[in-house]
């Protein structure tokens, strides 16, 4: 751990790689509980990983921009602690696998060296903050959201009150109407767009995929860019205090929101406006660090082997930039897919000949922005050269997938392997489709819509099947009708059949030719529209039948042996367990982070902290007395019930009263110092309770 001390400059950094090596030690010393360890690895991008004693390990990038410095440091990483593999993911991430967790603190310190962090990018917190991937290019944009987009995730980072929330939380910014980030989809959604010469945004909320998608709400139409920040952290304390945190399955923003309404909610953030402390935050556009492409006067040699694959490529992978002269080069990477020597390659390239950037996308691709119109013929037989010169970029031909039953535990069926398989189909069988920007087919491993298939045109999920024999065999939800309408709108798609997942690609040659022959070349959501889920149904539900499948059905895409269904834990939110002893331990810990955020003039943090402390120590109480709860909100008002008015418990006001000081009071250094004094006092109130009663049991 020494190293980390030395060679880590950001002192906040090291001491959570320290904190985190500390916790692994005690886990192994089996000090920490499982599930408790599991939260708090999570949050640190520690992810567990199907197969046994290894981790997925998550890089948290944000909006998917990464330098040449940074882009080699994760390939080195790799290559030392994994087995030199990166895969792209639809929040513009960078997983790596197979990482031992002992060696998880000195991976991140590696990171660290090029400002890379996997703080927060799994876990019940601010996921990666994603945007669209022309930020700053598109001919559309009013205006580049890259700065905007940095400063949430900036501001946000370790941020004490969505530390610890009822699930994961996920903000997305578009460029522009076209909404490429998808707003409709996220917690918070923000679109770009400007009224009266001031910057703001249209503000979406409480959309969501999984099992139960919902389209998002229109929270403003237009938002000040100075605003952004204070009504985030305001959203972010109210889901913090009344989400949902006993049933996984409900506690997203969207099921709290269908529960008490917008209208009721929006109250709930305004009621937190005394504890935010910055009413307005300015994004400081000026100083942002902007792209800045190389000045190179001598065009490189390049000779073009076939000039109409070349021809071809330009027509689906090559984007006009707003900037004269430059364009964007999409690179189609098969399900985001890589090696660590072809990142250093791309590294090199885009250092010596473009601007030292590279953007992953949300359809897990990556983009090359700032590559002067005259050098295309190079990047072509360079890109040709590390076999990513395949034409179809954000095309029909370009399937998503997530890495459903290769790697992640809630995998059902395979994903990655039947997107191969409909990619050939596709690129052999439909080579006219190979520019079709209309078509967007996604594909999910389970329900949880990693792939986003819900809101895709044609989407498949991961799913099984049972024949009447009770044989279990792999299959295949397909999915019809989503798309993005643009400016906030979007359809989900409707699940039209379940069918056995070798039957995949007949089901979509079906539907495709459909789609060829009687679309009339309007755009599928529409034509779906029209013809509506029935017309689909009747042409695709022979490929339902369970009753005749032969030994192959029963092996699954990508894979040799035969289907067995191993759904495991899954990990996307890390619920913490209902531990008293944790608990009260937990209270000390967050009081002493306020002393600390308090000594260092941070009072809005301190405050949190104290209030998280007075949280836990209730909740402690009240699992000591059997009784569940499932939200901060709940643990205030049953605590109340259970302990003052019963009188079991003697304070000079009601709990209430006492931690929704909160509510009330500005940020201050006085307020701040009482608040903490407050929960101090507190936990010491509740420990003797706890300790004067277990010796009275004892003694019966």
């Amino acid at each position: 751990m020494k190293s980390f001390r030395t060679e880590i400059e950001n002192p906040v950094v090291e001491k959570d790689i320290i904190e985190l090596a500390d916790k692994i030690a005690q886990y192994n010393n089996l000090q920490i509980d499982e599930e408790k360890f599991r939260s708090l690895r999570l949050a640190r991008g520690v992810y567990g990983q199907r197969q046994q004693g290894v981790q997925m390990i998550r890089i948290k990038l944000p909006y998917g921009k990464v330098n040449s410095k940074q882009l080699r440091r994760i390939a080195a990483v790799s290559d030392e602690y994994s087995i030199g593999k990166l895969h792209i993911t639809t929040r513009q991430d960078i997983q790596i696998h197979y990482v031992d967790l002992n060696r998880t603190p000195e991976l991140w310190a590696e990171l660290e060296k090029e400002d890379v962090t996997l703080r927060e990018a799994c876990g019940n917190t601010v996921r990666n903050v994603t945007a669209s991937e022309t930020a700053g290019i598109d001919i559309e944009e009013p205006f580049d959201v890259s700065p905007y987009a940095d400063a949430v995730f900036r501001f946000f980072l370790r941020n004490p009150f969505c530390q610890e929330m009822g699930r994961k939380f996920k903000v997305s910014f578009s460029a522009s109407d076209a909404d490429t980030g998808l707003s409709y989809m996220h917690d918070l959604g923000f679109i770009a767009k400007i009224e009266k010469e001031i910057r703001g945004f249209k503000v979406l909320i409480a959309g969501g995929l999984g099992s139960q998608p919902r389209h998002a709400d229109v929270l403003y139409e237009f938002l000040p860019s100075n605003k952004i920040i204070p009504t985030m952290e305001g959203i972010l304390r109210v889901f913090d205090r009344y989400g949902e945190r006993k049933s996984r399955g409900k506690a997203r923003l969207k099921f709290l929101i269908n529960d008490i309404g917008l209208e009721e909610f929006i109250k709930s953030v305004d009621a937190e406006q005394n504890a935010i402390e910055f009413k307005t935050v300015e994004i400081d556009v000026e100083n942002y660090s902007y792209s800045k492409p190389v000045t190179i006067s001598t065009i490189p040699k390049a000779t073009i082997g076939n000039e109409k694959a070349f021809e071809t490529w330009k027509s689906t992978n090559v984007i006009p930039q707003k900037q004269e002269g430059f364009v964007a080069i999409g690179v189609k990477v098969l399900i985001g897919n890589f090696t660590t020597d072809v990142a250093r390659k791309l590294a090199d390239l885009v250092e010596k000949y473009a601007a030292s950037e590279i953007r992953f996308t949300l359809r897990q691709n990556l983009l090359i922005p700032f590559v002067k119109e005259e050098f295309l013929e190079f990047f072509y037989s360079e890109l040709t050269k590390l076999n990513f010169a395949e034409p179809g970029y954000n095309k029909a031909v370009d399937i998503t997938a997530c890495p459903g039953t290769d790697t992640c535990n809630l995998g059902i069926a395979s994903s990655t392997g039947i997107a191969e398989k409909l990619e050939d189909v596709i690129k052999t069988e439909y080579p006219q489709l190979l520019a079709n920007q209309d078509l967007v087919i996604k594909i999910s491993g389970c329900m949880n819509a990693c792939g986003q298939h819900n809101m895709a045109h044609i989407g498949f999920q991961g799913m099984s099947i049972r024949t009447p024999e009770k044989l279990v065999a792999p299959a295949l939800q397909v999915l019809l009708g989503g798309g993005n309408l643009g400016n906030g709108k979007g359809i989900f798609a409707d699940k039209v059949v379940k069918i056995p997942s070798k039957r995949g690609p007949e089901a979509l040659r079906r539907i495709l030719n459909d789609y060829q022959e009687n679309g009339n070349q309007i755009d599928f959501t529409t034509y779906y529209q029209q013809k509506g889920k029935k017309y689909f149904y009747d042409f695709l539900s022979d490929l339902q039948d369970a009753t005749n499948l032969t030994q192959d059905d029963f092996i699954d895409w990508g894979n040799n042996e035969t289907y067995v269904q191993e759904i495991g834990i899954g990990e996307c939110a890390g619920v913490v367990i209902d531990l008293i002893a944790t608990l009260f331990l937990e209270s000390e810990e967050k009081i002493e982070k306020a002393k600390e955020s308090h000594q260092n003039e941070g009072y809005s943090n301190a405050i949190y902290h104290a209030y998280s402390s007075l949280v836990n120590s209730a909740k402690a109480m009240l699992l000591s007395e059997d009784i569940s709860t499932n939200s901060h909100a709940n643990i205030i008002q049953q605590f109340d019930e259970c302990f003052i008015s019963s009188e079991k418990i003697s304070l000079e006001t009601p709990f209430s009263t006492l931690i929704y000081q909160i509510q009330k009071h500005k940020p201050t250094g006085s307020f701040s110092e009482k608040y903490i004094q407050d929960a101090s006092y507190f936990l010491q109130k509740v420990r003797d309770f706890r300790s004067s009663d277990i010796a009275f049991s004892k003694n019966i």
